[in-house]
């Protein structure tokens, strides 16, 4: 039995989100992770140990006591890593602990290169507002609970199935969502056609009812489960929204058809298309698992959304910022064209930091198309998180095919003095790397134009 769980890497999204799990369930959980953060901050304040310094004299020296869990993020050279695996702990992958947390129980999980986070966080919130409850690990902050994890002692896991490193096929679901299928983490897979490979591994390992985004290429060949279909306005899916209607402040209200009749005048409480459509397929989920109709429609209005999925900081006639996780072109695709369809007519400045060495070179020209939709992009360096520099891999192989009308590429130590200078109406920043330490600083800035 084991007493303590030890994480390396505990300040990730994912890893963050056990860490807090196990220190609800009474263990003493502690971990190591490479910098401070506000995530690191907070479970430090709910009292979990983590340290900074790679030092494996910190690991806990209660071997059979001791569970470790990685991250695959982890460098294989950090000593830390290294110390456990040449002593006999019980060292898995974080992807391994979830499946065996989800291991019993019901499990409802969501997949997909985009919009799993959305999802994921709206299933948990429906499930939690009307009643039925569950246990959630999310990849990202719920703006309704403050929290990447729910706790509940109903029989129900929602998970957000990640593809990185093929950690999904950890998952057993009973329900589950495949929003999109990519091509993304080259670094992992090489090409499309194994990304595709791997949802479709996902989807043979799902038992009751797998959603799907109406045109992905999963079949009943590839799985025991019925297999139900969504969309955001296509008729032709079983789930669909319809009869859209535009709110002053960017909400949408729809009307949603699904096998069983329309669910009308769903009032969604977070910003744009993309969000109804991240709607259809949570409601999707909560349908097939028994929840009433009318708690759906309420808890779609009532969800805030995730932290940094078009996290709305200043909202105002005539000056808004916004902040998004987007990395991969489709999601910036996506939520520039969102962003349009809210504030249609207003002058849209971009600011994007690329993540990642390997994926700015697979991505390149992909990004610079979605990125040549705005009006002004200011672009920065790229942030490389677990990653070497690539010869020849900068921000510059993206710039120089952006046809935006106005760009400009500078150091993110020059970002706050660029802005300061900016004639701003909607200001969106983009991107997974730390870019999120200058939320705060745009905020107060931007207010103090008000």
């Amino acid at each position: 039995m084991y007493k303590h769980i030890y994480f390396i890497g505990i300040g990730g999204i994912g890893m963050s989100a056990i860490a807090r799990y196990y220190k609800r369930k009474g263990y003493q959980v502690s971990g190591y992770d490479r910098t401070p953060s506000d995530l690191t901050h907070e479970l430090e304040r709910e009292g979990i140990a983590v340290h900074y310094e790679d030092r494996p004299d910190l690991i806990p020296g209660d071997v059979e006591g001791t569970l470790v869990v990685y991250t695959p993020a982890i460098p294989e050279s950090l000593e830390e890593l290294q110390y456990v695996q040449a002593h006999p702990y019980r060292a898995i992958k974080r992807s391994r602990m979830l499946g065996e947390i989800a291991q019993g129980q019901k499990c409802l999980a969501v997949a997909g290169t985009h919009g799993k986070t959305t999802t994921s966080t709206l299933v948990a919130h429906i499930l939690t507002e009307s009643g039925a409850g569950c246990s959630a690990f999310l990849g990202g902050i719920s703006k309704n609970y403050g929290t990447n994890m729910l706790v509940s002692p109903a029989p129900t896991v929602v998970a957000e199935a990640d593809e990185y490193d093929r950690s999904f096929l950890q998952l057993h679901p009973a329900i589950a969502v495949i929003t999109a299928m990519d091509a993304d983490h080259l670094d992992i897979y090489g090409d499309l056609a194994h990304v595709q490979e791997a949802f479709r591994q996902f989807a043979s390992q799902v038992s009751d009812v797998l959603i799907l985004k109406y045109g992905l290429p999963v079949s009943e060949a590839d799985t025991p489960a019925r297999i139900r279909t969504y969309s955001f306005d296509d008729a032709s899916a079983d789930y669909h929204a319809t009869n859209l209607r535009l709110g002053p402040l960017g909400h949408f209200t729809f009307d949603l058809v699904h096998p069983d009749g329309v669910l009308q005048d769903i009032r969604v409480g977070t910003l744009g298309w993309v969000n109804v459509e991240n709607s259809v397929a949570a409601a999707a989920v909560c349908l097939n698992d028994g929840i009433d109709p009318e708690k759906i429609r309420h808890a779609i209005g009532s969800y805030q959304g995730a932290r940094r999925r078009l996290d709305v900081h200043v909202n105002t006639p005539g000056l808004t910022y916004i902040d998004d996780y987007a990395h991969h072109p489709q999601e910036l695709a996506t939520a520039v064209s969102s962003l349009r369809s809210i504030f249609p007519g207003r002058r849209l400045t971009a600011v994007f930091q690329p993540h990642l060495f390997t994926r700015t070179r697979d991505f390149a020209s992909g990004f610079a198309q979605a990125l040549s939709q705005v009006d002004k992009l200011i672009l920065l360096g790229i942030y490389p998180a677990r990653e070497e520099p690539i010869p020849g891999v900068t921000s510059e192989i993206i710039f120089r095919d952006v046809t935006a009308p106005e760009k400009i590429l500078i150091d993110k130590s020059e970002l706050m003095g660029c802005l300061e200078k900016e004639p701003l109406d909607v200001l969106v920043t983009f991107g997974a790397g730390d870019i999120d330490r200058f939320i705060q600083p745009i905020t107060e800035m931007l207010e103090k134009r008000l």
